[in-house]
């Protein structure tokens, strides 16, 4: 699943390529793609037309598009955003800006065209986990529908040391913590192993045994690999991930501790290991990274 630098690329390129324009058509193509959109496919249609973006936002793995009427008398004669499209890309999802002629794509599930009559906006997906809906917006311009998701390392609103506090506070291994979007948003499976091989902690250690300037360097590392990844165009490990533009990320070839399994750490040459954790997968480092007392 695409984590915070791939869904932060994809989101830079739609502020270059959909920001200021009008939809003037909608196509859906079946029901799955608008599932959690609870009114279906027409109403969301019919709410799209006639809006234009005027923002592409982030937080987390979450995307959205905000929406607002033109109007004079707005700023750029757009109106305050009143509700925003939520784009979630699941495991496979792409969204792809492609001229109106450029053939269909054989996963294609919608497609925006704007008055402009310049390239669309399509949302491709092959397993058809993502999906698109509407949602209101609360105060701080936040879909209502992700309200619950915490802020992430790279918003104003993060607050490192709060988060530090609620790791501490949970008796359960330290990665469950850091794929916990309620306490801090946008850390996915990968950049979890990441941070921890660079901080020499095993994901399986209690968070709360583990101390606060532990945690810190944790949560330090988990932001620098992802900033580092983010100047990657992201990870793909296969053609599933692509920016808007249809181009893969390839921070891969920088990892050093997930998918590395039985290549020699970087740091000692023991090497790498991979267990099960939480239905995924972890790589680690056994001597860079002790495992916990009581278990194998």
């Amino acid at each position: 699943m695409p984590e915070l630098p791939e869904v932060e690329t994809v989101r830079r390129g739609l502020a270059e390529h959909v920001v200021g324009r009008e939809i003037s058509s909608v196509v859906v193509s079946g029901p799955r793609v608008v599932r959690r959109h609870l009114p279906g496919a027409d109403d969301l249609i019919t709410r799209l037309l006639g809006t234009t973006v005027s923002a592409a936002r982030r937080r987390g793995k979450y995307l959205w598009l905000e929406l607002a009427s033109t109007q004079p008398g707005g700023v750029h004669g757009l109106a305050d955003p009143a509700y925003a499209l939520l784009l979630h890309l699941g495991m496979s999802g792409q969204l792809l800006v492609q001229p109106a002629d450029a053939p269909a794509e054989r996963h294609l599930h919608a497609r925006l065209r704007f008055g402009d009559g310049g390239p669309e906006l399509r949302f491709v997906d092959q397993r058809t986990f993502g999906g698109m809906a509407l949602s209101d917006t609360g105060p701080d311009g936040i879909p209502e529908v992700i309200a619950h998701i915490a802020p992430d390392p790279f918003e104003p609103t993060y607050d490192l040391e709060r988060v530090v506090a609620r790791l501490k506070a949970r008796h359960s291994a330290i990665k469950r913590g850091l794929l916990d979007q309620t306490i801090v948003s946008g850390i996915g499976n990968i950049y979890a192993d990441e941070a921890l091989w660079r901080a020499g902690i095993h994901g399986g250690r209690e968070s709360a045994e583990l101390t606060r300037p532990a945690l810190r360097r944790v949560l330090g590392h988990a932001r620098e690999v992802m900033e580092e990844a983010l100047g990657q165009g992201g990870t793909s490990f296969d053609r599933l991930y692509v920016n808007v533009n249809g181009a893969s990320g390839y921070f891969d070839r920088r990892l050093r501790a997930y998918g590395q399994e039985g290549r020699p750490c970087e740091r000692c040459g023991t090497p790498i290991q991979r267990e099960h954790f939480m239905n995924r997968s972890s790589f680690f480092c056994p001597r860079c990274q002790r495992v916990p007392k009581g278990r194998d």
